[in-house]
């Protein structure tokens, strides 16, 4: 068993906390369903032009556990053409 987790540092399109948190629920819901990842806002809850976003996935496997947040990862950048992904920081624990 392999537990791979990520933190993905995001600037938003977003002047306010509302408008943030329409963004960050969406992205964190999508990637849930789409990637079936545990997902939450973990740091810079009171920040509205950016957001810390945490991922975690358990795999048999080193190289699937990695791909799935890899692939995340591209997908963000697709899928929100307007977020822009600082950093990004993939780790085993």
């Amino acid at each position: 068993m392999h537990v791979f987790s990520a933190q993905f540092h995001l600037h938003l399109p977003s002047n306010s906390l509302k408008g943030k948190r329409g963004i960050v629920k969406s992205l964190l819901a999508r990637a849930r369903n789409r990637f079936n990842v545990a997902a939450a806002e973990v740091d810079m809850q009171d920040v509205p032009g950016s957001a810390m976003l945490g991922f975690a996935t358990v795999t048999e496997s080193r190289v699937a556990g990695r791909r799935i947040l890899e692939q995340l990862e591209e997908w963000l950048v697709e899928e929100r053409p307007d977020v822009e992904l600082v950093a990004v920081d993939i780790e085993e624990c």
